[in-house]
């Protein structure tokens, strides 16, 4: 699975989201300009030490992220989307686009894609969710929908064991 960032803002949500990342060997994608430097404190305490693990790809603008994935089936997290992220079928490779904090993914992007927008239902009165907490919401609908692959699904206690 792919994340991608539009023009993220805040750090403390990208370094959360890489984390989510790592622990789902999903790949970041930040399309710039950040609102933040990519070597920001804020982002790897988020991250936690974690960040040296991940995935992460950076690009100048959506037309070199499209350039070097020309093929690439995105779908565009959004709360004007019609259809819910759960009504979706997501694969293996699939990218996930959120937009920027303060503005979301740009209408131009939106109305060429309006098959691949999807939202997360929420109360009318909120305008939208965190973008870290979205993009987990999304993600892990995704690779359940792909069965976890190459996850770990079954815990273990350190110094019990469960009751047989």
């Amino acid at each position: 699975m792919n994340i991608i960032l539009y023009e993220p803002e805040i750090p403390q949500n990208t370094g959360n989201i890489g984390r989510t990342c790592v622990a789902t060997g999903t790949s970041l994608h930040l399309i710039e300009p950040l609102g933040f430097l990519i070597n920001d404190k804020s982002i790897k305490r988020a991250g936690m030490d974690y960040w040296q693990h991940l995935d992460v790809h950076r690009y100048m603008n959506f037309s070199e992220f499209k350039a070097e994935h020309p093929d690439a089936r995105i779908w565009y997290a959004t709360t004007k989307a019609h259809q819910v992220y759960s009504d979706v079928s997501f694969g293996p490779d699939d990218f996930i686009m959120f937009g920027k904090e303060s503005a979301g993914i740009p209408e131009e992007i939106l109305v060429d894609n309006e098959e691949y927008c999807i939202r997360i239902p929420m109360n009318p009165d909120i305008r939208s969710l965190n973008l870290s907490n979205s993009a987990a919401v999304v993600l892990y609908e995704a690779l359940r929908q792909n069965n976890f692959n190459n996850m770990e699904l079954e815990g273990h206690l350190h110094r019990l064991s469960w009751n047989e």
